[in-house]
């Protein structure tokens, strides 16, 4: 079971006069199954600690272990084959790269550390018509909708099969009907597989269909 711990974890950026304490004392902890939103205003650190989780950017401070490993602590390879295994990612742009079709897409995680894991274009062939895109596989991200866009990055996140799922404003680009249609797909997706999902939305609506939500005030992690 896939679990997820953070200890005091603090972040500050700058030195001096210039030195911001973005997050103070962080303690979370998470287990396989939990769906968890993130919120707070702008400049609070919520992508700051999905970063963190997600092993993008290292803490000033604290610990962060994941099934009892800390990623920091491994080698600059290995933390880089974490986060392409263990974690997946959706961003608020869905960075598809536009020469690419969707399948392609989806495809290009599972082809950075060779060879691709068993099965890859199949199991991106499954993600792509479980996230309604069966019939998109040949075009290219400029052919869809914002919606299709964001429901083929989901798809591209997963295709690895990656014990957490971390999301940075997924729907923050998508006008509401998308956005929670995005919304129900990831919570959907994410009862399917029984793994960790966070979610970092401004969206007070997005947050309301998360069963735990948790806010950042003034550094701080309180369960709301």
């Amino acid at each position: 079971m896939t679990t997820l711990r953070l200890t005091a974890v603090g972040k500050t950026f700058g030195a001096g006069a210039t030195r911001v304490e973005v997050l103070r004392g962080v303690d979370l902890a998470l287990a396989a199954g939990d769906a968890v939103a993130v919120t707070g205003p702008s400049g609070s650190g919520k992508s700051t600690l999905l970063h963190i989780v997600g092993a993008l950017d290292r803490p000033s401070s604290g610990g962060v272990e994941v099934d009892g490993t800390d990623p920091f602590a491994l080698p600059e390879r290995e933390l880089a084959r974490f986060r392409n295994r263990t974690v997946g990612f959706v961003f608020q742009d869905h960075h598809l790269l536009p020469q690419y079709t969707v399948l392609e897409n989806v495809l290009l995680p599972t082809l950075a550390f060779p060879p691709p894991p068993a099965g890859a274009e199949a199991t991106a062939r499954r993600l792509l018509e479980r996230v309604g895109l069966g019939h998109r596989l040949a075009h290219r991200p400029a052919e869809l909708s914002g919606g299709e866009r964001q429901r083929a990055a989901v798809a591209r996140a997963l295709v690895n099969g990656p014990a957490l799922l971390l999301c940075d404003e997924p729907t923050g680009n998508l006008d509401r009907t998308n956005a929670m249609a995005v919304t129900d797909l990831l919570l959907e997706l994410e009862e399917e597989r029984g793994k960790l999902l966070v979610v970092v939305t401004h969206s007070a609506e997005v947050a309301a269909r998360f069963a735990r939500r948790l806010t950042l005030v003034e550094g701080r992690c309180v369960e709301a």
